[in-house]
């Protein structure tokens, strides 16, 4: 009975053996194993089994990308002056036997190497440079902080400046600094403002001046055209009128008459002396000469008939 019992709890012990050495790894984390004190394997997502009282986990790993947020860190530029930098790192885990037995803390090594070389650069650099050179800052941090952590198993993915706080007087002088460059370029745009307004004043009156010009240019073309038009009606009326005299033959005492009326009309009552070619002189004195005989026998037929 004793015997049946005894076994009984020995299979218990057993059971309960294996079925606490059963270990199941969650996604995103590994498994350090020392065997006897020494590494033994590293184990990977899924179900695993550990020896009682020979294996032992002696490191849970992370693998998911990690954030450390460091405290500032006292620097001095260049120009001897002092500031304080807070840094932020992302890194992973990528090999976690390095991680395990690379260095005794990994996370204080980081810090503290992140501190020297931040030193290092701003050593090198100016206050005016430090303040516009973050990502230059940034890349020699993550390049000399990546190769050091190689052999801790840790990939340094990105590295980030947080906060660069300058001494107070620094500030004060950078913020009246600012103010005034804001005042200048306020007056260079109001004064080109002003600028750009007097020249489109200016050239809204050029315009003006040329839109009348070319007015008074296209009223004076018209009003020659309307002149030439004129012109050349009384010069064709001229032509045709000279056409039908042409075209009715007259002789010579006609046209001499003709002649004589428009020296008359050229007159126009006006004139005091007109002075007449010798031609026409001489039809015209032909013409009164006719004219006056006809007053003659006028007169002499008169008696004649009261008798």
């Amino acid at each position: 009975m004793f015997g049946y019992i005894g076994g009984l709890l020995l299979l218990i012990i057993i059971i309960l053996l294996l079925v606490t050495n059963i270990r199941v790894v969650p996604q995103a984390k590994a498994y350090v194993v020392e065997r006897l004190g020494a590494y033994n394997a590293t184990w990977q997502v899924g179900l695993h089994f550990k020896i009682p009282l020979i294996d032992k986990i002696s490191r849970k790993v992370s693998l998911k990308e990690h954030v450390i947020d460091f405290p500032p860190q006292p620097v001095i530029t260049k120009d001897n002056v002092t500031m304080e930098i807070d840094t932020v790192i992302y890194f992973q885990i990528t090999d976690s036997k390095l991680y395990a037995y690379g260095v005794e803390n990994p996370m204080a090594a980081i810090e503290n190497l992140t501190a020297t070389t931040l030193r290092n650069i701003i050593g090198e650099l100016e206050l005016d440079g430090t303040l516009t050179s973050r990502e230059h800052i940034n890349g020699k941090i993550r390049v000399v902080l990546d190769e050091a952590t190689d052999a801790w198993g840790i990939k340094i993915n990105r590295v980030e400046v947080k906060n660069i706080t300058p001494p107070r007087d620094i500030q004060v002088a950078m913020e009246k600094q600012m103010r005034a460059e804001r005042e200048r370029r306020e007056a260079i745009i109001r004064a080109e403002g002003e600028k750009n307004s007097a020249i489109l004043i200016a050239e809204g009156h050029k315009e003006a001046v040329i839109l009348e010009a070319e007015a008074q240019k296209q009223s004076v073309i018209r009003a020659a055209e309307a002149e030439s038009e004129s012109i050349l009606m009384v010069q064709k009326a001229t032509a045709d009128g000279i056409k039908m005299i042409v075209d009715s033959a007259p002789t010579k005492e006609v046209l001499a008459i003709k002649s004589l009326e428009a020296f008359v009309a050229a007159a126009d009552g006006k004139a005091t002396k007109i002075i007449i070619p010798s031609d026409i002189q001489g039809i015209a004195g032909l013409a009164t000469s006719f004219s006056e005989l006809i007053k003659e026998d006028k007169k002499s037929a008169q008696p004649r008939i009261n008798g």
